[in-house]
């Protein structure tokens, strides 16, 4: 009851979409803790698409590594559906058209509904049918899971209320898979639903929807990007708040500018100039997006200009996967840029923490004067989650950090740009126009503290330091790691960041119950703090667990703290889709058994000796 996960097969553009949303949130409405995974291909139409959706009482939502119900409405992919079907499971199909034999499985219940002649019968145009399709499958889910039909109508209500032929359709197809299933099989299924009240205060965003949110609340007023698969959602979202929130009401002006540049490149040039002039700036991208900016990401730093960037990460290199999932730009966003340069990154594991993170970033790159990241990924900026409702604290102001007044400027004989004062290592800038004594010249070339030009070492020396002493400050001002304690003693720990936090902390509970002391951290900012550099001490086991091959997240702790690399065991997995806790359960388990560093259970897509792979999800290296 309440404790099953099933996923929906379908080919992209056939307007699944709609129908896979309906059902999620009808189960959120029921009081039931769900999440949902967008598993789809990068074309514009006719690959495979899966929407995965998981429902767990105990609030468990990461992906699930089986299916109890597969529905398989796209049969180039029957045969990979139905063998991710657990013992005993179920397969709901269209029988319009026969099955090939060889994918029947004495262990799984064939749930054949003609949902292409019902709707071929009932309604008119080859576009209505294959819509409305969709909707027979909700319908027939509707009866096999136990869904609220009420729930579900009053959603459709919501959607077209204010078109009576589309709802009279939606209706009438969701009633022909319902009444099919509920004629033809047994109803429910031995797993469905039972109304809870776990989602009181719970919302459904994606991370995207949620950081374009931080953004506003922020003041950010200027942002430039390049369309960029999966951050452009990200834009679309702030330009869409903007155009409710930003607009004077008495006289329509608008108080916001949104630029799509011709490239990332540009996009991020555009940022930089935007925060020079105390506007608070962004531009969402990816990695291919990063690797373009780098040049203007440097100019940022060395120049001390406020400016954020959400990185969306996908699968790379180059072009890679661009809708599959993935942690793989910690390099490149820790280090952007070429010389020596380092940078403040957040890692928000969910959307909640995407809406405040985003406004933590603005306030960062304010008081440091530099570039911030915001390292999100696909899963949690595209996918659907459950997670507690905002809160914003009105009494919020932004820090605007070290800003020189006309007043202030009155008062000083030199304005020096890049003079630290105060022990913080931070100088105070100044806004162009405020006042003629505060303006300065500088670019990206050498430069001493007064901005002027310079090729002299020492000259040189003296500011790159002053900038490494303040980013060594940020460790002390980014978000604290979420730590936790089995209890005094435990020896073994596991870390990781992002948007594995879900399937990790299950991993936990799991481990746990089965006796085991683990101690877990989520490391939420970087540089890292002291608190990181204390949990490592702690510990005489630990497992890094992320999503990219080459274990960034271990070689970053080794870089930054001293950790010695083969002391922490790296759990990775990356192959685009994501993380789910079994994989995890698996390599922890499997480190603790042997002591031999050379293999390790859990990192995907590598391979065996001899060459051959395994399972991408449980691979071993």
């Amino acid at each position: 009851m309440n404790d099953f996960a099933f996923k929906i097969g379908t080919v992209n553009g056939t307007g699944s979409a709609s129908a896979n949303a309906l059902i999620m949130q009808a189960i959120f409405r029921m009081g039931i803790p769900v999440s949902g995974k967008n598993v789809f291909p990068s074309n514009i139409q006719g690959l495979p698409t899966w929407y995965e959706i998981r429902v767990n009482g105990k609030g468990y939502t990461a992906r699930a590594a089986h299916f109890d119900l597969v529905v398989a409405l796209n049969p180039a992919t029957y045969a990979r559906d139905v063998a991710e079907i657990r013992p005993a499971g179920f397969l709901l199909y269209d029988s319009s058209w026969p099955l090939d034999a060889a994918l029947a499985r004495e262990d799984v219940s064939l749930l054949g509904i003609p949902f292409g002649r019902l709707c071929g019968e009932a309604f008119e145009g080859d576009r209505e049918r294959q819509l409305m399709r969709n909707i027979a499958y909700a319908g027939a889910l509707v009866a096999f899971l136990a869904i609220d039909m009420g729930v579900v109508e009053g959603m459709i209500r919501e959607q077209f209320g204010r078109k009576p032929a589309l709802l009279d359709s939606n209706f009438k197809a969701l009633r022909l898979g319902y009444d099919f299933a509920k004629a033809s099989f047994p109803c429910p299924l031995p797993f469905h639903l039972e109304r809870m009240d776990a989602t009181a205060d719970y919302i459904i965003i994606d991370g995207n929807t949620a950081a374009a949110l931080g953004c506003l609340f922020a003041g950010a007023t200027v942002g430039a990007w390049y369309p960029i698969t999966p951050a452009t959602s990200l834009m679309e979202a702030f330009k869409g708040l903007c155009e409710r929130y930003r607009v004077d009401k008495a006289t329509g002006r608008k108080r916001f500018c949104i630029l799509q540049a011709e490239d990332e490149l540009a996009a991020a040039g555009m940022v930089v100039g935007a925060g020079w002039t105390g506007a608070r700036a962004f531009t969402p991208t990816a990695g291919p997006g990063i690797s373009l900016m780098q040049e203007f990401i440097g100019l940022a730093y060395y120049t001390e200009i406020p400016a954020v960037f959400f990185d969306v990460q996908r699968v790379g290199p180059s072009t890679g996967m661009p809708t599959r999932t993935q942690q793989g730009d910690l390099f490149s966003l820790a280090y952007a840029s070429h010389g020596d340069t380092k940078h403040i990154v957040l890692f928000p594991a969910n959307p909640e923490e995407c809406f405040a993170f985003a406004v933590r970033a603005f306030d960062l790159a304010e008081r440091f004067q530099t570039p911030v990241f915001v390292a999100s990924d696909l899963d949690i900026g595209m996918n659907d989650w459950m997670c507690r409702r905002l809160h914003w604290d009105d009494s919020y102001r932004p820090d605007r950090g070290k800003v020189l007044g006309a007043e202030e400027l009155e008062r000083i004989t030199r304005f020096s740009r890049y003079m630290g004062e105060n022990g913080d290592a931070i100088a105070a800038r100044t806004l162009p126009g405020v006042d003629a004594r505060g303006s300065y010249f500088t670019r990206g070339s050498g430069h001493d503290v007064h901005a002027g030009y310079t090729e002299d070492a020492a000259a040189y020396s003296e500011v790159l330091a002053r900038l490494a002493r303040k980013l060594n400050q940020a460790a002390e001002a980014v978000p604290e790691p979420v730590i936790d304690r089995r209890g005094a003693g435990s020896s073994t720990g596991i870390i990781t960041i992002g948007g594995c936090d879900a399937a990790v902390r299950e991993a936990v509970d799991h481990l746990r119950s089965d006796g085991m002391d683990i101690d877990y951290m989520r490391i939420r900012g970087f540089p890292f703090g002291p608190d990181v550099v204390r949990f490592l001490g702690e510990h005489d086991r630990l497992f890094v667990v992320e999503q990219n091959r080459d274990a960034q997240l271990r070689s970053m702790l080794a870089i930054e703290t001293g950790k010695p690399r083969d002391e922490m065991t790296p759990v990775l997995d990356y192959g685009g889709v994501p993380l789910s806790a079994e994989p995890i359960v698996e390599a922890v388990k499997g480190g603790l058994r042997t002591a031999d560093s050379g293999l390790r259970i859990g990192q995907t897509q590598s391979a065996l000796p001899g060459g051959h792979p395994r399972n991408p999800q449980s691979l071993t290296r």
